[in-house]
């Protein structure tokens, strides 16, 4: 396998380690002539880094377009070529790894579906022991962290050195304008846990429609995303897959202009002064806060303390409908979040029954 694999790495270093890090390309290579001129007009724009395309496309249902194939490989070949741009493609089995390695494709990525389960991960990173290739991984389908950051390991464990992460959004219940909902907060904690890694987003995935992605974009920026990966086609709305979330290389040159880019630091003294006070301030009230839940959950103990001389239950559904109601609206007042203040009254509210527990149980700390 490492033999198949010939094309200098050094040549991707300076790309991986640019921010922003910008990725384009069709959903699918459909055609020769397509995937040339995209790449020809991506490159035009001077601000994309990688080119991609989906060569092999896993779908729902059986009868969809699934992709080009193995035949779509040499085409990528050919835009590299042409545009100097660095390929890469989404790879789902050891096969795949290695047509993919043969035509020297210079990243790969893992896609959602495989993500989501670790015989398929962990078959895609036996192809790749061995080999040195650069390797993103996208979030599974469904929320579930543990599954992404298992990916993450089982490609470290093959030896591959250089690993991103991809955030496309995740499959949920209910209403949502997405065509699948950002869950910011899980990509955080996931860019939290591996905060050496490249972090990616995929906007493209997360929205399902064009219109939206522009506000995407920026809040990924926003929150320090190291760069983006937007499907881009020369015609959007004759794409053989994903039409409706594609844009042209022309539009996405315009969406990337209009994005504020922000950085992670600054160099000007007054900036460090400032925040460093408003930080002190900050970690006071922290402190503070935890005094006060320690405080709470010193009386919710006295509270088990009754209840369990009067063999009272735990949970008083009235009373806690109560605090909900009485607490949501004083949270409005205070331009507090209804979601962050029901999470929190949610949390709150199982360490108390907690601690009751404790005290019914005898188990009270003495």
């Amino acid at each position: 396998m490492c033999a198949l694999q010939v094309n200098s790495l050094a040549s991707l270093e300076t790309i991986w380690s640019k921010r922003p890090l910008i990725i384009s390309g069709p959903c699918s290579a459909e055609t020769p002539a397509q995937v040339r001129e995209t790449a020809i007009q991506l490159k035009a724009t001077g601000k994309v880094d990688l080119l991609r395309a989906g060569i092999w496309k896993p779908r729902t249902k059986p009868g969809l377009f699934e992709g080009v194939g193995k035949k779509g490989l040499p085409w990528l070949q050919e835009a590299r070529q042409e545009t100097g741009l660095p390929v890469m493609v989404e790879v789902a089995t050891a096969k795949q790894v290695e047509e993919a390695l043969a035509h020297q494709i210079d990243v790969l990525w893992i896609g959602a579906r495989t993500t989501v389960n670790p015989f398929s991960v962990q078959e895609v990173a036996d192809a790749l022991k061995g080999v040195s290739v650069p390797v993103l991984i996208k979030n599974p389908i469904n929320p579930d962290l543990e599954l992404w950051a298992g990916a993450v390991e089982r490609v470290e464990r093959a030896g591959i050195k250089q690993i991103g992460l991809i955030h496309r959004g995740f499959s949920t219940f209910g209403q949502t304008p997405y065509r699948n909902a950002p869950l910011w907060h899980l990509a955080i904690e996931m860019k939290l846990r591996f905060s050496s890694l490249l972090f990616i987003n995929d906007p493209s995935h997360i929205c399902g429609r064009r219109d939206l992605l522009s506000d995407v974009m920026q809040r990924a920026i926003d929150l320090d995303f190291d760069g983006l990966m937007i499907e881009s086609h020369i015609n959007p709305d004759q794409a053989w897959s994903d039409a409706a979330q594609q844009v042209t290389p022309q539009e996405l040159d315009a969406m990337l202009r209009r994005i504020i880019w922000r950085s992670d630091d600054s160099n000007s003294s007054e900036y460090h002064s400032a925040l460093d006070q408003l930080r002190q301030q900050i970690n006071q009230l922290d402190e503070e806060v935890l005094q006060l839940l320690a405080r709470r959950m010193q009386v919710a103990e006295q509270i088990a303390l009754y209840k369990k001389e009067n063999n009272i239950t735990i949970l008083q559904a009235g009373r806690w409908q109560e605090i909900m109601e009485r607490t949501l609206a004083r949270a409005e007042q205070l331009k507090l979040s209804r979601q962050f203040i029901t999470q929190y009254l949610d949390a709150l509210h199982m360490e108390s029954i907690g601690h009751q527990q404790n005290i019914l149980d005898g188990n009270a700390a003495g």
